[in-house]
This record gives C-alpha cells, structure tokens and sequence, in this order.
C-alpha cells in the first residue's frame, strides 16, 4: 500500500476500533468488581479467586496465536472484530443464572477466547493504516480500553447499589451487541477487506508458516513479548487483588471499590498517548525502561500507603506508568516485524501477554493466603522491575517503516 498515503488516512476508522476496544476491556473490568461479590456468595479462598481469572487468561494463552494465524491467513479483520465482541458479551449472560463455582470457570473461559481474538485483528488493522504514527495510534487504541476500565467499574458499582450482580451481568451485555452490530454495519469501509495490501494474507499455507516460523527466531519480538508478559503480569495482579484488599481488608462499599479502580483507569487513560506518542519521537527503549522502573516503585509505594489519604496518589501513578508502556511495548512489535505477519505477530505477543494475565491471579492469590496480600503486592513490584532488566538485552530499535517497506 502506499505508506505515504496511509500516514495521512483520516482517524476514523481509529475511533471506531478504539469504541469496540472499549467494550472488549469493559467486561473484564465489570468482572474484577462482580468477583468479590461472587466469591463472597460462593464462599471463595483468595486462591479460588485468583483462580477464576487465571482460568480466563489461560485459555486466552492458549487462544491468542491461533487467532492471529486466523487473521493474517484469513483476512476479513472487521467480521472478526463483531464476533470477537460479541463472543465476550455473551457468557456474561449463562454466569447470571449460575450457582456453581465451575460453570463460572466455563463462562470466563468463553471470555477469554473472544478476547483474545480482538488484539490481533485491531491492532494489524491499525499498525497497517498509521505505519508512520504506530505509537500515538495504538495508544489512542489503548485509550479505548482505559475508558472501558475506567467507566465499568462505576457504572457496575453504581447499579449494585440498586440491582443484584445477577441482574446487573445481564444488562451489561447489551453494549457488546450494539458495538458488534455498528462495526459489522461499517466493515467494508474500514476493515481493508477490499485491499489485499492490508490483510496480507500469504498465497499459501507453506509460505505462512515458514514466515510464522520466523517469528520465533527473532531476538527482538521474542524480548518485547516476554517484557509485555511480565507488564500484563503486574497488572492483572493488581486488577484482580487491588479491588479484593479494598472489599475485605478496607471494608469499601462496591461504589467506593468503583471509584479507586477508575482513578487506575484514570492515570492508564492519561499516560497511553503521552507514551505512545514520545515513542515515536524518542524511541520505544527509552520509554518502557523508564516506565517500568517507576511503575515498581510506585506499587512499593501504593503498599506502604495503605489506609493512607497518599494511597489513592499511588494508585493512579501506577495506572499512568503500567500503561504508558503498553503502546510502546505494541508499536515496537510492529517495527520489528512484516507487515504480512502482523496479526500472528500480535497473536504471539499477546499469548505471552495471557501467560502473565493467567499466572499473576493464582500466584498473587497464594501468596495471599500464606504470607498476606501486601506481600502478593511486593511480588508484583517485583516482576515488573525483572522486565525492565530484560530491556537491557534488547538489541538496537528498528526503524519503524523498514519492514512495512520490506513486507509482500
């Protein structure tokens, strides 16, 4: 395609993409304030818990590289966006009539596969049409989930004042199938299903998995993805146990839980295009090696002050530099890697990604019931400092059109 041309495309189709981000990081964020209730009524340990959304990731690990193989070999990214929405939505529908501990397992399990066939769809379509602006886009792109974290929690928290979690998983559904039905409405002007330039599907199935075999020796992506796994580490710990410490150990009611967890939202939403902007001009090391460092000791920080008015400051600096690496972390997999392969790409980098989403619950949650919750919180300070030492290994940043270029 023409690179000049598509650094100038009109971001509508970003808005669009970003909206049906929204959705995709809605459900889950509606689930982190839901999960102690549901514990509560089911009578849950901290490792049960913690179990749930490990069993939500995990199938996510194991779902994310076949849903980026899917999209470089079959194309029709924007199908595969409204059935990754409502692919989300719908569990949230069979988890309202449950009373079981395990079909609730069944149900985020479904979640988690339509997730993760969102990421790689998205963010191939996005990297494609903005080849000279990957960091502020996808960033944008971010925005979209940030705003969906950071709403949920107070829209959710507030009709628990009035309705039952039961009630409330099923309105909360009827999002998802509005979102879905207006990017099926406006898939053939923005999908890039009329250009073979922007699937990039491979001829044949021998070309794609030699060139997928490629993606494994390649130092750089094999780095970025596994800082990503341990970014997405941190984070999921926090979103999973952050809103639990509040219910058990500070006693807040679910609206109050609703509103720390939208100032985390609040700093992530802040710091996406602050970082995926600087990205594109003072390069992606700079920026994730500095935000990892200060992420770690800002959750050392958010532990020592608990039950402290300086908590909540914590709470949304840690949002601001968890997330201001995420696009940067996204745009360099993009440059480091051919525009054909860009959906296995993210596929692969989000599968590493899930990983840490899985382990992060079920280790933070044992960690919880031996030694203590500020201890899973320590942990996770912890994991996010190692990835900023993995960065030193990373060999020098590629440009960011040298394989959008080089790609066929």
């Amino acid at each position: 395609m023409n690179t000049a041309a598509a650094s100038h495309a009109p971001l509508r189709e970003m808005w669009l993409i970003s909206a049906g981000h929204m959705l995709t990081h809605w459900y889950p964020a509606t689930f982190y304030l839901l999960l102690p209730l549901i514990g509560r009524e089911l009578g849950l340990s901290y490792t049960e818990i913690g179990f749930v959304m490990t069993a939500m990731y995990g199938v996510g690990a194991l779902t994310s590289m076949p849903g980026g193989m899917l999209v470089d070999m079959v194309g029709k990214k924007g199908k595969l966006m409204a059935l990754s929405l409502f692919w989300v939505g719908m569990p949230y529908a069979l988890i309202s009539v449950t009373h079981s501990y395990w079909m609730v397992i069944a149900c985020v399990c479904l979640v988690g596969i339509g997730n993760n066939l969102w990421h790689p769809a998205a963010i191939a379509t996005l990297a494609t049409r903005y080849p000279a602006r990957k960091g502020f886009v996808l960033s944008l792109h971010g925005m979209g989930g940030n705003v969906g974290e950071a709403l949920a929690p107070l829209a959710i928290g507030a009709l628990l004042a009035t309705w039952s979690w039961r009630t409330v998983v099923v309105v909360n559904i009827l999002p998802g199938l509005v979102m879905a039905a207006l990017i099926l409405i406006y898939v053939g002007a923005f999908s890039g299903e009329r250009n073979r330039s922007e699937t990039s599907a491979p001829r044949r199935v021998g070309d794609y998995l030699h060139n997928f075999s490629q993606l494994f020796r390649n130092r750089a992506l094999m780095l970025i993805s596994c800082a990503t796994g341990l970014r997405t580490l941190t984070q999921s710990g926090l979103l999973t146990f952050l809103p639990v410490y509040l219910a058990y150990e500070m006693k807040y009611s679910p609206f109050a839980v609703g509103i720390c967890m939208a100032v985390l939202q609040l700093g992530g939403f802040i710091a996406a295009p602050v970082g995926g902007h600087l990205s594109d001009k003072l390069g992606r090391k700079r920026i994730i090696m500095s935000g990892m460092t200060v992420a770690g000791i800002t959750i050392v920080g958010m532990a020592l002050a608990a039950k402290t008015p300086w908590f909540v400051v914590f709470v949304a600096l840690v949002g601001f530099f968890l997330y201001a690496m995420r696009p940067a972390l996204q745009a360099w997999a993009m440059d480091a890697t051919p525009m054909n392969m860009r959906g296995s790409t993210v596929g692969l980098q989000f599968t590493f990604s899930a990983v840490g989403s899985a382990l992060a619950p079920a280790i933070c949650g044992m960690i919880a019931d031996s030694y203590g919750i500020y201890m899973a919180f320590y942990f996770l300070a912890g994991t996010i400092v190692f990835a900023n030492v993995m960065m030193l290994l990373m060999p020098a940043e590629t440009s960011a059109h040298a394989h959008s270029t080089a790609a066929g």
